[in-house]
């Protein structure tokens, strides 16, 4: 198939395009690079630069490739900006998701693979958390997430869009080639190896008085390639609509730094903030769904292997894409 991937030069995306490239489809990354890497782009795949909130270049993209099926990363991710710049949220994820769509209209392209979140459900009733849990975002971030996937269900009804949702947990982990490269960097696992690293003096705790075994928030970490091949199989997936996307198991972040201090042998020091705006005490997947209908198992799902992954790729990347 030929693939067009949105975000491809970022975390995610250049983990399922070289996924995709292995397994024998054509791959065109377009993105922005304003968050993503060049390095990150496979050399097999064709990059085409361009933004989702300009609505003639992602047209002109769509146009000439003329894809069997869109995978769409490309967002803003950060739930504490989002908190504070909510405008830049619903302007890239919701106004460049329209754009993206209209384009995929336009041109006859029906299939879409939609990079969504666990950040939609907000503070959940229940954990695991299954896609009938009602969908309560409590930051712009998770909301400009879902805006997104309702604008897709009307265009799956009234246009026979076909698209899928997949909700992820906590990515996470890497391949020997590619890793968490961010700026800033607000995810747990790369912060805590880069303490480890020397970069950093130490890793702040997000508040300890959350109503958790711990006192710290649990959260459910999936490995980025687990991740990948999860939209592989999507492309195919037999009814559209939501999945969620998780090993089932939640971490405190007391117990992520614990493993990587057995991963590291460093003692990583680490010291208590003030909880961060808009972050839910504990998020766990219920994956039961993907498993059933995509045929979907996590394939590296301890806490440990997932670090060591991670820990391998930063200390031959200590500085990241960075010459």
């Amino acid at each position: 198939m030929q693939i067009l991937v949105t975000g491809g030069a970022g975390y995610i995306g250049s983990v399922t395009s070289e996924l995709l490239l292995d397994e024998g489809h054509a791959v065109t990354v377009f993105d922005n690079l304003e968050l993503g890497h060049r390095r990150a782009v496979d050399p097999r795949a064709e990059l085409i630069e361009g933004d989702l909130r300009d609505a003639a270049a992602i047209d002109a993209a769509i146009a000439r490739t003329r894809p069997d099926a869109v995978m769409h990363f490309a967002a803003y991710a950060l739930v504490g900006e989002s908190m504070a710049q909510p405008e830049r949220y619903f302007g890239n994820n919701l106004q460049g998701g329209l754009n993206l769509a209209a384009a995929m209209l336009k041109h006859g392209v029906k299939r879409i693979v939609f990079s969504s979140t666990c950040a939609t459900y907000g503070e959940p009733a229940r954990v695991p958390i299954t896609e009938a849990e009602p969908q309560r975002p409590t930051n712009p971030y998770g909301e400009s997430k879902l805006m997104f996937e309702r604008v897709l269900d009307w265009y799956r009804a009234v246009h026979g869009l076909y698209p899928v949702y997949l909700r992820y947990f906590n990515a996470c982990g890497a391949t020997p080639p590619l890793g968490e490269d961010h700026d800033p960097e607000t995810h747990l696992i790369p912060i805590v190896l880069q303490v480890a690293l020397g970069r950093r003096e130490s890793v702040q705790i997000h508040g300890d008085d959350y109503p958790t075994a711990d006192g710290t928030c649990v959260r459910d970490y999936i490995h980025v390639l687990d991740l990948a091949r999860a939209h592989l199989l999507a492309l195919d997936a037999p009814e559209p609509g939501a999945y969620n996307l998780g090993n089932g198991d939640g971490y405190s972040v007391r117990e992520v730094i614990a493993a990587a201090r057995d991963v590291t042998g460093h003692s990583i020091p680490a010291r208590i903030g003030p909880r961060r705006p808009g972050d839910p005490p504990c998020l766990i997947a219920a994956a039961d769904k993907a498993r059933d209908l995509l045929g979907w198992t996590p394939r590296i799902p301890g806490l440990h292997d997932i670090i060591q992954s991670a820990w391998d790729w930063h200390r031959t990347h200590a500085d990241g894409y960075g010459a």
